[in-house]
């Protein structure tokens, strides 16, 4: 049992970390780059990208992480607690943190682009992009930091079990 904890826990951090170098790599290169497009290409890429990333990878990685870290949060608590629980409680709520983030606010801001952006002028694409952009950025660096912040409180969890031997 304490094998299936500790690769529980390796799990949670791995798919975590998955999400978290998502969101990081959009704030530091992708939105940067199409900040530098004109709205046309901005608006096409982002429908582009907001399909392309409906996959069972991504789902597979963003929904599995919050499964996995309830899961390790559970195991944990079935073996006795330890300091490593809090940690990993954390880790939760950050994840959570960023789900809800995602669906109340990234997730209608790309719907309304993708309803929005096919056959309007250029004056419709500069406002949708405008309507767009400055929230879908301000929003994904929080989701960023929520998941940088769960990967750190995973990794301590990891380093913790690892000088208790509690997984």
């Amino acid at each position: 049992m304490t094998v299936f904890r500790t690769a529980t826990l390796v799990a949670a951090t791995l798919a975590t970390g998955l999400g978290a170098g998502l969101f990081y790599g959009y704030a530091c290169s992708v939105m940067p780059g199409l900040a530098r497009s004109s709205d046309r290409t901005f608006v096409e890429a982002m429908q582009r990208i907001n399909v392309a990333i409906l996959n069972g990878w991504f789902a597979l990685s963003f929904g599995g992480a919050i499964l996995l870290i309830v899961l390790a949060a559970v195991l944990q608590y079935r073996s006795g607690g330890g300091a490593a629980l809090g940690w990993i409680v954390a880790a939760g709520a950050l994840q959570l943190a960023l789900l809800v983030v995602t669906m109340a606010v990234n997730v209608p801001l790309n719907n309304r682009l993708a309803a929005g952006g096919d056959a309007a002028g250029a004056a419709d694409l500069a406002t949708l992009r405008a309507e767009f952009e400055q929230v879908w950025v301000r929003w994904n660096v929080l989701r960023a930091l929520a998941g940088a912040a769960a990967l750190g409180c995973l990794a301590w969890a990891l380093v913790l079990v690892g000088r208790t031997g509690r997984a």
